[in-house]
């Protein structure tokens, strides 16, 4: 390190004993071990000279290497190649990360590896590309065995040895993906660096002067990846290190930094608050009034008085301590002083820059007697802000200087400075009881108005409100309250009328709690701790924020073990996982919801051999995480006390939540539910059974796959070990827990609830002690053993959920209790994991809902667009189809697709407008173009009301899709018949379209517009006196209206009659909870089987609005924010699982047209699809699907148009290689078919 690789190229010399001829040394010993102080070309600068008198540029070692190097380039084969068969040497010369930026000459950027922002340096002077060892264990990419030992040299002279490379990493340079391969070694400031081998596979270039790489691309303008152009870093320089600088005669500037963001707040600006100009002074005005509170100094018994001397003070701060002491004495702040009492004086710079004195009590707190009056907790004052939307924050100014110390004690107060003895009649800061006293003070003061909308930490004041006229109301009584109180606040440090606050190291705002984004820059450029103490410190700063973190202590715990006193400090791969994991989920921290009201809790728990883990929820919303680790005794206890335990952690942890209120607690332990039942108890489970008493909750039981505390990070290096336990306790204790239940079924206050009705008469009693009916034993209703027979049959790896009518046959055989097939029958529909993934084989849900039919032509319309179409020679690729749904004639625009708002606006204006007048309604889809707000505003000016379909239901706009469909076949047809160039036929397409016979008006379009046909080479006889002129024609259009009208309504009543045929009526009501179906296809088309092993549905979603008969408005979590929330009914199933059963999306990502994203690796293979009139090229694409890989044919024209990069310099298939009409290949065929290879089927 430490130079440029052009100085660092040569290798060593063949014979390392050769020494070069240089002048004599004094002595044996200087000349193998040279002082630090010489100038001298030591061995550990890679020169292996050691000789002093001359300068590295003139070492004769340097130069004989040079020349062995240029007579070795010659000859491969020469004697001084001492590298074996199996080893292969390589060059690595990086700079720090700091010299990269500044160097003019390196290229450097951030980008992304894997998904993963890594810091790459471009380094034509390594050989190979490497990653660093930690960026290899974060990739979690397993690497290869070389097939040769690599030997990296590094810029140090040192020589390391790799034997693994990690084979194709996804690195996205400006947003292109590029394969590499890199090999993993141990690297400085960089995570990447990229050598030769890459940049000579792509021939990219590297522009030093611009920082650029430009990498080229067949038929394309080459690629340019922008590097840091971040120039040079000003380092930060001590004081006196800038006066030696200024001494030696350096040029200085004088640089001034301000914060160009902020503006200097005005009070007459502020609403409400200009009211309040007293609140608000520029400084306090002088000593503060005798309150209700006063600070008061107590004394240990036996206490002397304390003095020490003052501290030596920098001359800027004794400038500063003259002046801080006036200031204090015209204020009234402090007098001259002759008390016993003395502590020195230090001063400590404010975030303003400004000083703030401190006097040092240490001494004096050491005799106090503490004041433990309790300072709010955090999150109950976070609790207090349920349902609020507007904040403002009031800062006072110098809080501690607005409340007087009790006289007697104003003598301790005394501080010794260079200018004198003074005493404090307010209270200082730095007094042990300070905080305390003046908490005191605030709640005092704001009582009437404490947890109602205001909120106080010590000095700072947060009033909430949930609306405006709220917060206007509040703000003006405590902005009363503080001037009648004559507490005074600072204006600059004020904040009013906000949306969202920063308070106490949180983010708020009316979705809820976040972290801090300047707390998160800290944690995230964290280093790594190097000592217990920086352990600590990282997990002081973390833990401040762990009821953002689910599990925080089981992630912890490799970090915790090394702060244990007597344990070795052996930082190691589990200790960067965790501390990278905690960075991780911290920066990406979830919003946490804050409660509203005391109702509707919901406590979901999980313990391991590491630790317990619990949440709460509130209306399927999370309001907090909660975990610890396991106490050395706990690892003891057995899996029933360690779920138990975490149901008590719960209800300790949460006591001010859950206390006085009904809640549910689930478990994924089944007999945690008869706890409360169960009579042989230990010790330990009787306290805690006591406590539970306490407590009126409900103790469920569900999977643990379900649980919304998936604790898979602690459980999985046990979960085998654990499944195994508890199928041998099932198989050994059912018989015994059947025989149990049945005689405290078969008791008298129990027997009723069992409905036995006659079959009690056919029970009997065998050989095993338990009672069978009809040879097959009764499971009685008590002790919740249907359930878990139900679950074994259901649920367990052995059944894989089958249907209801299956798992009766398979449990009849051997159980029988009542109702036992209506039971399963429920069971199986309350499932949610059949729920999500079952094909359902019944009619499509909701009856056909047709729009009324028009009252006259053209009043109200419907649009689509016919997108994906070759360029013309125009540049259009795209049809905008505008049909009236009255006469069904229509008008086929040629657009571009990439057409801003005003062209669509002129298009619309000039073809329909014009030509036909305003429409009242206009029907089309949810294209970004109708939604935009441009269109709308465009629409609302006009009168015309936009009706749009509902989210992935095409059918509301039938009319366009149909004639979509009829456009397209005769534009094939055009294409097949009269040649290529789909704009040159679309005039005569609209024409023929316009002037043919329509079944559902029985006339041709144009005959219902006009009043009769047009004029074409066909109906050539329609011409002179047949035609109907004068007034009788618009008797006879009104007449053809009055028909189509009625000929439609037939038409549209046998439409409904074929259509509900096939579907079912459904209905939902506002509150129920339902599952959305979502398309298990992901890749650009369907033609294999991809996605099979993805969930149909995903939810349940809460019905927050019914939409007419057959639509309705769901309430969508933030994963789905950006598709539209209104589904027909078709698109939804009931769902009938637990109320408070939440599956979280996990590792599914669905965009906004509700379908799986997954992106395609490489192309493995390619063939041809030869069909009659057409060749179909295709390829083979491997997609990265986290079930493994994957693999469908696809067209490779549409690959090659969405995904460029995985075909790089590779010349694709030409439409005139591959069909013989280029039209045809280009339009996709609505009605499907089928172009997988029949070799590969």
């Amino acid at each position: 390190m430490g130079h440029e690789a052009k100085d660092c190229r040569s290798p060593r010399p063949a014979n390392q004993n050769q020494q070069p001829q240089q002048p004599a040394p004094q002595n044996q010993q200087q000349q193998q071990q040279p002082q630090r102080g010489n100038r001298g070309c030591f061995q550990y600068m890679q020169f292996e000279c050691g000789a002093e008198g001359h300068f590295k540029r003139d070492c004769p070692q340097l130069n004989q290497n040079r020349n062995n190097n240029n007579q070795g380039n010659g000859n491969n084969n020469g004697g001084n190649n001492n590298n074996n068969g199996n080893e292969a040497r390589g060059r690595a010369f990086v700079l720090g990360r700091g010299d990269a930026v500044n160097d003019p000459n390196v290229v450097m950027g951030k980008f992304l590896l894997d998904n993963i922002y890594v810091t790459v340096l471009f380094d034509s002077g390594a050989d190979t590309s490497y990653m660093s060892v930690k960026m290899c264990q974060l990739l979690k990419r397993a690497p290869t065995l070389l097939p040769t030992k690599h030997v990296v040299e590094l810029a140090n002279g040192k020589s390391l040895e790799a034997t693994h490379v990690v084979q194709g990493c996804n690195l996205i340079l400006a947003g292109q993906a590029f394969s590499i391969d890199l090999i993993p070694i141990v690297l400085g400031s960089f995570d990447v660096v990229i050598g030769m081998d890459w940049l000579s596979q792509h021939q990219a270039e590297i522009l030093c002067s611009e920082k650029v790489i430009r990498i080229p691309r067949s038929g394309q303008e080459p690629l340019e990846v922008q590097g840091d152009k971040s120039g040079a870093v000003v380092g930060v320089i001590s004081f006196l290190k800038a006066q030696k600088c200024l001494r030696k005669g350096h040029a200085a500037i004088l640089a001034l930094v301000t914060d160009a963001s902020a503006k200097e707040k005005k009070l007459e600006d502020i609403p409400i608050v200009r009211d309040y100009p007293q609140v608000f002074p520029e400084d306090l005005p002088g000593l503060p009034p005798h309150r209700q509170v006063e600070f008061q100094i107590e004394l240990a018994p036996g206490a002397a008085p304390i003095a020490r001397a003052p501290y030596r003070l920098a001359p800027s701060e004794l400038e500063e301590l003259s002046k801080q002491l006036q200031e204090l004495l015209e204020k009234g702040f402090i007098r001259p002083s002759s008390s016993p009492w003395g502590a020195p004086v230090l001063f400590v710079k404010k975030k303003d820059g400004t000083f703030r004195m401190c006097i040092d009590y240490r001494e004096l707190n050491k005799v106090t007697v503490k004041n433990r009056y309790p300072l709010p907790r955090i999150d109950d004052l976070f609790d207090q802000l349920q349902g609020s939307c507007y904040y403002s924050k009031i800062d006072l100014r110098s809080g501690y200087h607005q409340l007087r110390v009790r006289d007697e004690d104003v003598s301790k107060t005394a501080f010794r400075t260079r200018y004198g003895h003074y005493e404090f009649l307010v209270m200082p800061f730095g007094l042990t009881n300070a905080p305390a006293v003046f908490m005191d003070l605030m709640n005092r003061v704001c009582k009437p108005y404490l947890d109602k909308f205001v909120i106080v930490f010590i000095d700072d004041i947060l009033i909430y409100s949930k609306s405006q006229e709220e917060h206007e109301q509040h703000l003006r009584l405590i902005l009363e309250l503080l001037r009648k109180e004559q507490l005074y606040a600072k204006l600059s440090k004020c904040d009013f009328w906000l949306r969202e606050v920063h308070f106490l190291g949180h983010v708020v705002n009316k979705d809820g709690i976040h972290v801090d984004p300047s707390k998160v820059d800290s944690i995230r450029n964290w280093p790594a701790p190097r000592t217990p103490t920086e352990i600590r410190q990282f997990l002081g700063l973390a833990g401040y924020y762990r009821r953002f973190i689910r599990d925080f202590s089981k992630i912890a715990q490799p970090l915790t073990l090394l702060t244990q006193k007597g344990v070795t400090y052996r930082w190691g791969e589990p200790q960067e996982t965790a501390f990278q994991h905690l960075k991780d989920r911290l920066c990406s921290a979830p919003i946490l919801s804050l409660p509203e009201g005391t109702d509707d809790f919901v406590v979901y728990c999980d313990a391991s051999i590491r630790g317990l883990g619990c949440v709460l929820m509130q209306r399927d919303k999370v309001i907090a995480y909660a975990s610890r680790q396991l106490k050395i005794h706990e690892r003891n206890y057995t899996t029933h006390d360690l779920e138990l335990g975490a149901v008590v952690f719960a209800l300790k942890i949460w006591r001010h939540y859950l206390y006085g209120t009904r809640c549910t607690i689930y478990t994924d332990h089944r007999s945690l539910e008869h706890i409360l039942k169960q009579k042989d108890l230990n010790m330990r489970q009787r306290r805690w059974v006591e406590l539970l008493n306490d407590y009126e909750c409900a103790i469920k039981y569900h999977p643990g796959k379900a649980n919304v505390v998936a604790d898979a990070l602690s459980r999985k290096d046990t979960l085998p070990k654990r499944v195994r336990a508890l199928q041998l306790t099932i198989q050994s204790s059912l018989p015994a827990q059947v025989r149990a239940a049945q005689i405290e079924a078969l008791k008298p206050e129990n027997v009723k609830a069992e409905a036995l009705r006659g079959s009690r008469q056919q029970m009997e009693q065998k050989a095993d002690g338990a009672y069978y009916v009809t040879g097959r034993i009764w499971v009685p209703l008590y002790g919740g053993l249907r359930e878990l027979v139900m679950d074994e049959a259901h649920k367990s790896r052995y059944s894989v959920h089958p249907g209801s009518d299956k798992m009766y046959h398979d449990i009849s055989t051997t159980y029988w209790w009542p109702s036992m097939k209506a039971h399963m029958a429920t069971y199986v529909g309350k499932c949610l994991t059949c729920a999500r993934v079952k094909v359902e084989y019944q009619k499509p849900a909701g009856l056909l809902q047709q729009p009324k039919i028009p009252q006259w032509k053209w009043e109200e319309i419907s649009m689509d667009f016919v997108t994906g179409l070759p360029r013309s020679q125009r540049g259009n690729d795209t049809i905008w189809v505008i049909v009236d749904r009255l006469t069904k004639s229509a008008h086929f625009l040629p657009i571009k697709e990439t057409d801003k708002f005003s062209t669509l606006a002129d298009v619309y204006l000039k073809e329909v407008v014009s030509r036909h007048g305003v429409p009242t309604s206009i029907i089309s889809d949810r294209d970004a173009r109708f939604t935009s707000e441009l269109w709308q505003a465009m629409h609302k000016s006009f009168g015309s009301r936009l009706d749009m379909s509902t989210a992935y239901h095409p059918q509301t706009d039938g009319q366009s899709e149909r004639t979509i469909q009829t456009l397209e076949d005769m534009l094939r047809a055009c294409v097949i018949d009269f040649g290529n160039g789909w704009e040159k036929h679309l005039p005569l397409v609209e024409f023929s379209y316009n002037n043919s016979y329509h079944t559902s008006i029985q006339a041709a379009p144009f005959e219902a517009l006009y009043g009769r046909k047009c004029r074409s080479p066909l109906c050539w006889a329609e011409v002179g006196d047949s035609q109907i002129t004068g007034p009788e024609i618009v008797v006879d259009a009104t007449e053809k209206i009055a028909q189509i009208r009625q000929r439609m309504a037939a038409a549209r009543d046998r439409q409904k009659a074929y259509a509900d045929k096939r579907r079912k009526p459904l209905e939902f009501e506002v509150g129920d909870r339902v599952l959305l179906k979502v398309s298990p296809w992901k890749g650009v088309v369907r033609f294999g089987k991809r996605g099979k092993l993805n969930p149909r549905y995903v939810g349940p979603f809460e019905i927050i609005e019914k939409i007419g008969k057959v639509a309705y408005k769901l309430k969508l979590p933030a994963e789905l924010g950006a598709v539209h929330n209104v589904f027909h009914v078709s698109n939804l199933k009931k769902c009938l699982s637990d109320e408070n059963l939440i599956i979280p999306f996990k590792e599914l990502t669905i965009d906004e047209r509700l379908q799986f994203v997954e992106e395609p690796v490489e192309i493995t293979d390619r063939d041809v699809k030869v069909l009659k009139h057409k060749r179909i090229p295709l390829v083979r694409v491997r997609w990265n699907s986290k079930r493994g890989p994957e693999y469908t044919w696809e067209r490779e024209n549409r690959m090659t148009e969405k995904y460029p990069q995985l075909f790089g310099n590779q010349a694709t298939t030409t439409e005139a290689e591959a069909t013989t009409s280029e039209f045809r290949d280009e339009i996709p065929d609505q009605r499907g078919e089928d172009v997988t290879p029949q070799e590969n089927q």
